[in-house]
């Protein structure tokens, strides 16, 4: 594209001078003058056509002076817009007012063409830096409004529903996800298995941000197909790992936790690859970890065998599910919450809801972390069992 000059003086011999001196670069396409008399005429060309590069206006004009023209092409705040005056020589004050109000540079009359070049290549050089700067804060733009949209579709995929069993009153689920940037790679689900199961998956996928969250919602799509048509959580991983091995790129990989629960009896069967161990919160204010599979992560290894337990929820009890982002997080002083303030919060708060588990953890943990930046998604899940 070539650089647009406006130039604006009353003299007539000036159009002759400048496309005389131009000529190359006119006719190689890389200047494109276009001549007006004086401020007024100047302002509707730019009204008008809005993307000259480069003003080169004379200070002393009939109508409307150079000095006005500059502060109403102030106003129209056009960073990549700039101003060369000209003036008489020696008409310092008229100079510097000009400069004051951000004319780019100057030059006087009888005009030095070659230092008008020169002078002109400096103001192009500075016009290329700022609409590179425009165009990469307007891709930056396009980009943050794109996460935004992904973060909206990513939290629709979850569930928000949290009562899948509408009849059942034998026990309560609740569930909480915030990720670290504007997407992430944490992810729980809970769906129905059939009238008496139900089946609950949290996982945390490796790495952050787009990429994570992409392999997220295949991991996500892939468990919960797999769980919907197999009764057995152990090979409901193995067959989810198949799958995902084939779909990792760049070795990303996820680790999970899938149970299936028993709504009448609380009876849960469950297969831990490679996640957190899940909390069981138990009457007299106990809790404790629950036994692991010894399984590998999903994505990795191929071939990997998968194993399951069992777990008896009795009522009161409840399980407590969560990504490393609450263990792991840290404070101002560098310190990591832990699996021991974890644990504390835990014994505190068996008898509550699941609801009131997973807020009132979300909160320990904000508190805990009060000025310092999140550097991890942070997933909760909690399934209170209450009987027949």
């Amino acid at each position: 594209m070539p650089i647009k000059i406006l130039s604006v003086d009353d003299e007539q011999d000036l159009e002759i001078l400048l496309t005389q001196y131009f000529r190359r670069k006119i006719k190689k396409g890389e200047y494109e003058f276009t001549f007006v008399h004086n401020g007024l005429e100047a302002l509707q060309a730019i009204l008008t056509q809005p993307d000259f590069d480069i003003i080169l206006s004379d200070i002393n004009m009939p109508e409307m002076d150079g000095l006005t023209l500059l502060t109403k092409i102030n106003e129209l705040r056009n960073p990549a817009m700039k101003c060369i005056m000209v003036s008489a020589y020696g008409d310092m004050d008229n100079i510097r007012t000009a400069m004051n109000r951000g004319a780019f540079d100057f030059t006087t009359k009888p005009i030095n063409l070659e230092d008008l070049d020169r002078t002109i290549e400096k103001a192009i050089e500075q016009i290329r830096f700022i609409k590179n700067a425009q165009h990469e804060h307007l891709q930056l733009k396009s980009i943050q409004s794109d996460l935004k949209i992904a973060r909206e579709i990513q939290e629709t995929i979850l569930p928000k529903e949290f009562n899948p069993f509408p009849e059942a009153k034998s026990f309560d689920i609740y569930a909480y996800m915030s990720a670290a940037k504007y997407v992430g790679g944490d992810f729980y689900d809970f769906f129905t298995i059939d009238q008496d199961r139900l089946g609950f998956v949290i996982a945390d996928v490796s790495g952050k941000g787009v990429p994570a969250a992409i392999f997220m919602a295949i991991s996500r799509t892939v468990i919960r197909a797999i769980a919907l048509t197999e009764n057995s959580a152990a090979q409901c991983m193995k067959r989810a790992n198949e799958l995902l091995c084939k779909e990792s790129v760049n070795d990303m990989f996820v680790t999970v936790f899938y149970g299936i629960l028993d709504i009448h009896t609380g009876r849960i069967t469950y297969s831990n690859a490679g996640h957190n161990p899940p909390v069981r919160m138990t009457e007299g204010n106990q809790a404790s970890f629950i036994e692991m599979t010894g399984d590998h992560i999903l994505g990795a290894i191929p071939n990997a065998t998968f194993h399951e337990k069992e777990l008896q929820l009795m009522p009161g009890d409840s399980l407590f599910l969560y990504t490393d982002g609450i263990t792991e997080a840290r404070n101002k002083n560098n310190e990591l919450f832990g699996d021991k303030r974890l644990m504390e919060r835990c014994r505190e708060l068996t008898g509550k809801t699941s609801q009131e588990i997973v807020d009132s953890i979300t909160e320990t943990v904000g508190d805990f972390v009060l000025g310092a930046v999140q550097s991890d998604d942070i997933t909760l899940l909690t399934i209170s069992y209450k009987g027949e």
